[in-house]
């Protein structure tokens, strides 16, 4: 086993790759089943809020104010019943994650829009007004088909994302292993050359 920087870096690369894959794995594995996708994605929301509201209540007994324990005492409350309701109901917790995602989406697209008449004169500002359209676009067909849209909605693009995120990586990782392979075989050949 090489503990060469080039051979660290090789053995590295053979890890991104293994996680690329996984990623690609469950992107694809999400897209075909986009609702048990949404659901899962649920429960690891609703378990995040659960761990922030303890953080929150917890924080309370540190607060020195009055004011400062009430206000994160009620945030705590808030978070762990938010996780709690989501945990306990996945289905209405993907409905109302659902209803989030178009809001963002819908935010995301009036801001790409505004951002392109900032920038309207250069060069593939066009690209940034489309992104904008559709993402807006995308809010709007959520929005329309709500809720039956959350039986797909978050699973889909949770999948997508997952699918090229690991093809992403897995090119990236391959191209270094073919840049590292170069580097380690260059000082051998010099070697090679100079017996």
């Amino acid at each position: 086993m090489s503990t060469s920087p080039v051979g660290l870096l090789k053995r590295a690369s053979g890890w991104a790759i293994a996680v690329s894959i996984i990623l690609i794995f469950l992107g694809i594995l999400a897209i075909t089943l986009p609702l048990v996708a949404a659901i899962a994605i649920t429960a690891i929301v609703g378990w995040l809020f659960i761990f922030g509201g303890i953080t929150h209540i917890a924080a309370a007994f540190h607060a020195r104010r009055a004011g400062a324990v009430v206000w994160e005492l009620l945030i705590g409350v808030i978070y762990v019943v938010g996780g709690g309701y989501m945990i306990y109901h996945p289905l209405l917790g993907v409905a109302t994650l659902t209803l989030f995602l178009a809001s963002l989406f819908l935010a995301e697209g009036v801001f790409e829009i505004v951002a392109f008449f900032g920038i309207r004169g250069q060069t593939g500002a066009g690209w940034m007004l489309l992104d904008g359209l559709v993402t807006i676009l995308l809010a709007g067909l959520i929005w329309l088909h709500w809720p039956s849209s959350s039986a797909w909605a978050i699973g889909t693009i949770v999948g997508i994302s997952l699918l090229f995120s690991g093809v992403k990586w897995l090119m990236i990782s391959l191209a270094s292993r073919k840049v590292f392979g170069l580097a380690d075989k260059a000082p051998q050949s010099k070697l090679g050359s100079a017996a």
